[in-house]
Parts: structure tokens; sequence; C-alpha cells
């Protein structure tokens, strides 16, 4: 079992209040990608960090807004590692991250049954299909079950752009991973 200082715990806290680059309404804790924080001196910290995806163009700035906030907080040298084992995934949002992301207009991903890999089943793009979704994607904007796809890329490699039948407005999903 690995023992969190209350420095580390502190630090994890402000390294954790860092907004996404992408989705600037949540935070790298929020947005579950933030995975530890390790004080090896006095002013010596690393940080292990899990991309949304391999090759994740934001990466870098976060690195990069997380070392800036971590020298304002005192840290001499902070050292910033990307982690990708365990694997980041949709699961790894908070439910106040998901609340945020519906605030926003982005429908959250769904929440998986548990670890392990995302079913994928070829079909028409509406979700009210011959076989029914047993959770659709529901519209931010009204609530809606009745969406379509209409790209599988959205604004960003994580989301899908939808639109909703019932009110008519496109929104982003947050894919799950």
């Amino acid at each position: 079992m690995v023992t969190t200082t209350p420095l580390e715990a502190e630090l994890l806290e402000v390294a954790g209040s860092v907004p996404d680059p992408e989705l600037p309404v949540l935070t790298l804790r929020e947005l579950g990608v933030l995975r530890a924080v390790h004080v090896s001196g006095a002013d010596s910290v690393e940080v292990e960090l899990t991309p949304t995806y391999t090759g994740c163009p934001a990466v870098e700035a976060m690195s990069l807004d997380i070392e800036r906030a971590l020298h304002a907080r005192g840290m001499r040298e902070v050292t910033v590692r990307t982690v990708l084992t365990p694997a980041w995934s949709t699961d790894d949002i908070t439910d106040e991250g998901r609340r945020k992301l519906r605030e926003f207009g982005i429908a959250p991903p769904r929440v998986g049954p548990g670890s392990g890999p995302v079913a994928l089943r070829l079909g028409p793009t509406r979700t009210l299909a011959a076989e029914p979704d047993p959770e659709p994607i529901r519209c931010p904007h009204c609530g809606s079950a009745d969406t379509e796809l209409l790209s599988r890329f959205s604004s960003t490699a994580c989301k899908a752009l939808r639109r909703c039948l019932a009110c008519r407005e496109p929104f982003d999903h947050f894919k799950e991973l």
C-alpha cells in the first residue's frame, strides 16, 4: 500500500486543479488524467500523467500548466512523467466532471459495466435502431434519447458529433474508451 504524505496530497490538489487545455471546463483531476504526485525532496516533485489516448497533443500543454502551478506553490524542481499503464478510460472521469460536461453542452461518456474492452456494434447511426440501445446517448440540451451520429470525430478525437432529433441541436459526445 502506497501512503501519501500531507505535502503530496496538497500538491496533488494543486496539480489536479489545473484546467484541461482542450476542455477548460474540466480540471485534470475531474478528467482523471492526473495519476500521482511524489515528493522526492524539500522542493522537488514528480507528477504522473496519463493521456486520454497515445499521442494526445494536449499532454505537452498539460505538463507545462502543471509545472507552472507547482512552481507557483514553491516547488523548485518539477518533473511531469507520462504514464501509459494503466491506460486512461472514460470511467476515470469523475461524477463532477460528467456533470460539468453535461452543463457545458457535451454529452458525457456512458459509464461502462467495469474494466475491459468496449463492445463495438456496427449498424445504423441512430440510437433508436432495430435493437434499441439499453443506454442511449441523451441530448445535453433537452434530454431526449432520440439522437443520431453525424460524425465519429468532432472538435477532438475524443468526441463524436451528434444531433438531437427532438430539438434539432447538434452536440458533442465524449466517447467511451
